[in-house]
Formats: C-alpha cells, sequence, structure tokens
C-alpha cells in the first residue's frame, strides 16, 4: 500500500462524493438498492471512527421520473423542478437507508455563494462542525432549487473538493460510474489505467473521457479538476467506482489515488486560490510569471501587459501568462480604471502614492494547475 492509499484507509474524517450516474437511471429516477449499498460501505466506515461528509449528486435525477421527464433537461428552470421534487426522495431516501444503523442524516444544501463569501464560508464551517460532534451524517448537495447560472457550483466534484478543505478533512473520495482514470476513453481496450499520480507529469498527454450515462454534469474532466485541487490543498484523493464503495472506503487499494502537496493551504489561502470568484484578469511578461511562481514575490506594475475586466481594489483576480494558463491568484490592489496608465512601469517612474504592490505576496497563491 502506498502513503497516499494508507493516509484515505486511515483517516478520521472523510468527504464522499458520489454521482448522478451511482444513484439515479433515467427511466426509474432514485435506484434505492444502489443507494443501500453505497450507505452500507459509509456505515461500515463511521462505525471504524470515521466522521464522513457526504457529498451527493442526484436530485435532479430523483426528480426526473415523478415529473415524467425522460431525460435530464437543458433549461435551468426545468433543472430546479426537478431538484426541488427529487431533493425530498433523496433525502428522505438516504435518512431512511441510514436509519437501518441508527445513524441521523443531515442535509445541507450550497451555492457557490456559501463559499465564496468568507461570512458564509465560515457558517458552513461551523455547520459542519456541530453536525459532526452530534454524530449525524451531513448529505451535502448544491441548491439546485436556487443556483442560477452565475452562483452555480458546476458540478458536485469541485464542491467535494472545497468541502474537503472547509472541514478540514483527511482525504477526499470521488465514486462515480468509472473505475478508475485511464489515459483514453475507458471503453477503447487498448487504454492504461492510471492507478497513481504524484504529480502533474502524470496527467501529462492524458486525454479524459465523459460519463457516458448522461445524468450528471461532471465526467472524469470534472473528477480530476476537483482531485488536483484537493491534492494541491495537501488533501489525498481516491477516484473510484461507486460499485466498489465497500474496497475504496476500506483498504483503498482500487481506483486512482492522487497524492497530496506536501503542506495544506491555509483556510484563507485555499479560499483565495479555489473558491473565490474572479472579478478579471492579469496579463504577466515572464519575468513577472518567474517572480510570482518561483520567488513569490509581490507583483508590481512593471510586470503586468494588459488587464481584462472591471475590478476594484480589493477584488480577486486571475494572473495569466503570455500563453494564457492562470498560474496565480491574487487580491489587487488598484482599481482597473487606474491601473492602464501604470503597467509596464517601473515602481520609481511612479507617483509615491502608487508606488505599491499591484498583487501582495502576501494575497496571492501560485495555482500548479491551469484552472
Amino acid at each position: 500500500m502506498t502513503d497516499t492509499r494508507g493516509a484515505i484507509a486511515g483517516a478520521r474524517r472523510l468527504v464522499v462524493k458520489v454521482g448522478s450516474s451511482a444513484l439515479t437511471t433515467a427511466g426509474d429516477g432514485l435506484d434505492t438498492a444502489r443507494l443501500d449499498a453505497l450507505v452500507d460501505a459509509v456505515a461500515d466506515r463511521i462505525s471504524r471512527k470515521t466522521q464522513i461528509v457526504l457529498v451527493s449528486s442526484g436530485a435532479i435525477g430523483a426528480g426526473l421520473a415523478p415529473l415524467a421527464l425522460g431525460v435530464r433537461p437543458r433549461d435551468l428552470a426545468t433543472q430546479q423542478a426537478a431538484a426541488s421534487v427529487g431533493q425530498l426522495a433523496l433525502a428522505h431516501a438516504y435518512a431512511e437507508s441510514f436509519g437501518r444503523y441508527s445513524l441521523t442524516v443531515g442535509q445541507v444544501l450550497l451555492t457557490s455563494d456559501d463559499v465564496v463569501r468568507r461570512a458564509h464560508y465560515r457558517n458552513a464551517q461551523r455547520t459542519f462542525s456541530r453536525l459532526l460532534a452530534l454524530g449525524a451524517v451531513p448529505v451535502v448537495n448544491e441548491n439546485d432549487t436556487v443556483a442560477t447560472e452565475e452562483i452555480r457550483f458546476g458540478d458536485n466534484d469541485r464542491l467535494a473538493a472545497l468541502v474537503a478543505h472547509l472541514i478540514g478533512a483527511d482525504a477526499l473520495v470521488l465514486l462515480s460510474d468509472v473505475d478508475a482514470l485511464y489515459d483514453g476513453d475507458p471503453r477503447d481496450g487498448a487504454t492504461r489505467k492510471v492507478s497513481e499520480v504524484s504529480g502533474e507529469s502524470d496527467l501529462d498527454g492524458l486525454t479524459v473521457g465523459m460519463s457516458s450515462s448522461g445524468l450528471g454534469t461532471g465526467g472524469m474532466v470534472s473528477k480530476v479538476a476537483a482531485a488536483r485541487t484537493a491534492a494541491a490543498a495537501g488533501i489525498p484523493v481516491l477516484l473510484a467506482a461507486a460499485t466498489q464503495s465497500a474496497e475504496a472506503l476500506g483498504v483503498a487499494e482500487v481506483g486512482t489515488a492522487f497524492e497530496p502537496a506536501d503542506s495544506r493551504l491555509s483556510a484563507r489561502r485555499f479560499w483565495l486560490g479555489y473558491a473565490a470568484g474572479s472579478a478579471g484578469r492579469l496579463h504577466l511578461d515572464n519575468g513577472a510569471v518567474e517572480a510570482v511562481l518561483t520567488r513569490r514575490r509581490s507583483l508590481l506594475a512593471a510586470g503586468v501587459t494588459g488587464l481584462d475586466g472591471d475590478f476594484q481594489a480589493g477584488d480577486v483576480v486571475d494572473l495569466v501568462d503570455s500563453a494564457q494558463r492562470v498560474v496565480a491568484r491574487g487580491v489587487v490592489g488598484f482599481d482597473a480604471v487606474e491601473l492602464p496608465d501604470l503597467i509596464g512601469r517601473s515602481s520609481r517612474d511612479l507617483p509615491a502614492e502608487q508606488r505599491r504592490e499591484v498583487v501582495h505576496a502576501d494575497d496571492l497563491v501560485p495555482l500548479s494547475h491551469v484552472r
């Protein structure tokens, strides 16, 4: 067993995410047999003194059959309607299934606003902490009934990665209809299973496919992105099939394991790098990219070549290199209307009141992968 898998198997606080395709079918809606099998595995892990937060998709899928919808709707209003019906069915099914083990379920519905805004972030932390202290199993989903295009997470894989850091989880397990990461479409017999991901180089050249169920919003792309986000923040990740939930939550010797970074980001730096919304972009020259990423220096006006967006001082912005890759994020020190007259100029050539960092090093987080 690798150190990463050992850390997942021995985690005392764990986030488990399960996808829509693992719980629902287009024709029949919620599959209680599949849900019970998942709950069996979760309850067994809880009996071994692990606190678990379950991030569950499936609300929209569970609402399709009751509303006589044959396929997942594409328009937001119908998705919200399906979610409002399916969320009740899903919560009831979890409550009954966990009840077989005398475990109480607490439902937590989140929008991205609850993670992006610092006050909401702290409120969510307190709620999770208290639920876990009381022995309940928090079941989390995006609040699809009120989420709009501007505030939705887009998929529960990213939500799971954010929740894992928010609650201080020791590990994250992503369960879906695919048993591991492959170097191509797993339906192609010539593809190779990737058992361990120890760094970005292990992902070079991989072509990740999508789920074939048509029920979820994610797919392997979103799962890999979520795994990289959590791993970069110091959280080990296991990607496995929901049908292997007992093994994934047991010895963790299935699926693909993502090795975590050596150190865990603070709550503020994680929020800044991965949770906060971006109000714009600053374009950097090669020297500024090197200073920001390698020497961990502040960004000065001389290293900025351009900007996009209508941001204000104190907003979070993306920092991009000459290839338009997002290499860092930070809190900008100037309004967008101020910067055009400053960019590319040395600090000594600026008025005294403007001789400050565009993004201070203390408010800047280099990103280990392209967002």
